[in-house]
């Protein structure tokens, strides 16, 4: 039977598709704009039909229906890692949350620590040897695919096709529906003098020839703009995003220097523009691949002068950052920065940076803290952190005792607090 026959057998309505689902079910759906709308839309509308099904995903985009508080019992999402859609009803608890490393969750699956009953996903439109790519989220998904009852594709013409590992065969296709409406685009964070004094001091320190792993946010974003100088960088991410297209139109990044993959930059989702999932498509330079391939500290560590850039909430004068909750609120998730900082630290040369403004809500909140506030979630840990950076520095903190620590990390605090930063510290002791 030809992969064209098959094709049409298994193409459907969304609300015949997720006919799919049975009670009890544990719907996996890839990261951000690889969640297949018409599915999940469908989903919500008849959500009061389910009993006891799971949604599980790392960062939701879009508000769908079935997020709510009345139908819980019926549909109910589980959240590896808190977006805008979540976050309300994760620290409401309607919301459930699965605490992981981004890298390990494949694991978990295969395992069956985690469920996966049906995939729901975006996907390219089918090639002639009858593959589709899941290139904008194979992240945990293609884990996630070889466990999976029923594989429900929502094949988009705007999706691209990518290298690397994230193909999926007709012949293990359950059902799929079609639409094309635009893939979701997710514009760059805004910039302000803060993130760019951040972003400054970040890139004086990456050398030409540095292999870079790049997060979501402002200050993250900000260091991207300043790197467009820079020679023979490369990219092993997890996020694929426009940043990192400024980089390769100014030349900076080529991965030529790369000694792991040279030639290729690699992620595991994509989050951006229209212009973003275009370069995708079929781009012999760019493979994506499932995050515990591009995650992997052991893997990602072997490219020398690895760089990876990170974002912090909180951190205290022993270097513990809490990057993912307000106290015991819950806000974000792990994600992979706990993966990466450990990775630059196995990498020859590598600097793992976590970057944060030095304050909060108008300067009355210092993000540099004595202790960590109670219930923080703590992302990465005393004996991973290396180096902090605030707009007034940079504070190395690997190989430092915790005198040493406390002594730079105050010096990278806003003025206003180093008074009773350094009081707060000799009560404890530190200094």
């Amino acid at each position: 039977m030809s992969v064209q026959t098959l094709y049409q057998q298994k193409l459907t309505t969304p609300a015949e598709a997720i006919g799919q689902v049975r009670n009890g079910d544990f719907i996996v759906v890839p990261t951000g704009v690889g969640e297949p709308p018409a599915l999940l839309h469908a989903l919500s509308e008849e959500r009061r039909r389910f009993r006891d099904v799971k949604v599980a995903q790392i960062l939701a985009l879009r508000k769908y229906a079935y997020l709510d508080p009345e139908t819980v019992e019926n549909v109910r999402h589980v959240a590896f890692f808190y977006g805008g859609a979540t976050r309300p009803g994760g620290q409401a608890g309607w919301v459930d949350f699965l605490p992981n490393y981004f890298s390990e969750i494949p694991a978990m699956i295969s395992r069956g620590q985690i469920p996966s009953d049906v995939v729901f996903t975006m996907a390219s439109p089918m090639d002639e040897h009858g593959y589709f790519s899941l290139s904008l989220g194979p992240d945990y998904t293609m884990a996630a695919v070889a466990k999976a009852r029923a594989i429900v594709l929502e094949v988009n013409p705007n999706v691209p096709f990518a290298y690397g590992n994230n193909h999926v065969h007709i012949s293990q296709v359950a059902a799929l529906v079609e639409s094309n409406e635009p893939v979701l685009e997710v514009g760059l964070p805004q910039i302000g003098p803060v993130q760019e004094a951040i972003g400054k001091y970040v890139a004086d320190l990456i050398d030409d020839g540095s292999t870079l792993q790049i997060g979501y946010g402002g200050i993250p974003d900000a260091v991207v703009m300043q790197l467009t100088h820079k020679h023979d960088l490369g990219i092993h991410t997890e996020m694929i995003g426009d940043g990192i297209l400024t980089l390769l139109e100014s030349g900076a990044v080529n991965n030529r220097r790369k000694n792991y993959l040279p030639g290729k930059m690699v992620a595991t989702f994509a989050l951006g523009s229209q212009k973003l999932y275009k370069f995708m498509d079929r781009n012999p330079m760019l493979e994506m691949h499932p995050v515990d391939y591009t995650n992997d500290p052991f893997l990602a560590g072997q490219n020398d002068n690895l760089v990876a850039i990170n974002a912090t909430l909180q951190i205290d004068l022993l270097g513990q950052c809490g990057s993912e909750s307000l106290g015991a609120m819950p806000y974000s998730g792990t994600g992979g920065q706990a993966d990466f900082v450990r990775a630059a630290n196995r990498s020859k040369g590598g600097k793992a940076f976590i970057v944060l403004p030095s304050t909060a809500k108008n300067d009355t909140i210092s993000r540099i803290v004595p202790t960590l506030n109670p219930g923080t979630h703590v992302t990465t840990s005393k004996n991973d952190i290396n180096y902090v950076v605030t707009e007034y520095g940079v504070a190395q903190l690997r190989g430092k005792t915790a005198k040493q620590r406390a002594e730079a990390l105050i010096g990278i605090a806003h003025p206003d607090f180093r008074g009773e930063l350094t009081e707060a510290a000799k009560k404890q002791g530190v200094l």
